[in-house]
């Protein structure tokens, strides 16, 4: 059946993108998010020069993207990402509002322009809200989550029994000297 993966042995059903909505609407998103992204730098080929909404496009794609890759590598099954939604979510939000502001902000920067923190309004944004702000927050977020998000016990005894089970059904290696068949 198309979208169902199965796994052999005691753990059952695998869960599949196709069964788990958190996963579901993390893939519907990453795929308009990448859609966008390509139309962006597609419209960089056309004739008459990059259209004015295409870094619209990248500047909402981006986040979104990362966002929806964040979802796909920290949800477990049904219970989603549990309590990363805020930080994920905020994440994404300040991603969004800082690559749309250094968008939105004019280009006058000059020698004379007023420093953020020693860098320029647009390079400030980029730098500081774009750059170094997930740096601090995923990783206290995924700490203070890690009890909760990470394999059980009995997830990695099932990983450990299907990989067991795997080994057992792969033909035994050809010994040294002797040719395969």
């Amino acid at each position: 059946m198309a979208g169902d993966v199965r796994g052999a042995g005691a753990g059952g059903p695998v869960e599949a993108v196709g069964t788990d909505p958190t996963r579901r609407v993390a893939c519907a998103a990453l795929v308009l998010a990448l859609s966008a992204i390509a139309i962006a730098y597609a419209s960089a080929f056309l004739p008459a020069g990059t259209p004015p909404w295409a870094p619209w496009l990248l500047a909402l794609g981006i986040p979104v993207s990362l966002g929806a890759i964040m979802v796909l590598g920290a949800a477990r099954g049904r219970r989603g990402v549990g309590r990363l939604k805020i930080p994920f979510a905020l994440v994404i939000v300040t991603l969004a509002v800082g690559f749309g502001a250094a968008l939105f902000l004019p280009a006058s920067e000059s020698a004379s322009s007023t420093l953020w923190l020693g860098l320029p309004a647009r390079a400030a944004i980029v730098i500081y809200g774009i750059g170094l702000f997930p740096i601090v927050v995923l990783p206290v977020a995924y700490a203070l989550t890690f009890e909760t998000q990470t394999l059980s016990a009995e997830d990695i005894e099932r990983v450990r029994s299907l990989a067991r089970e795997i080994e057992a059904r792969k033909p035994a290696a050809p010994e040294a000297g002797e040719p395969e068949r």
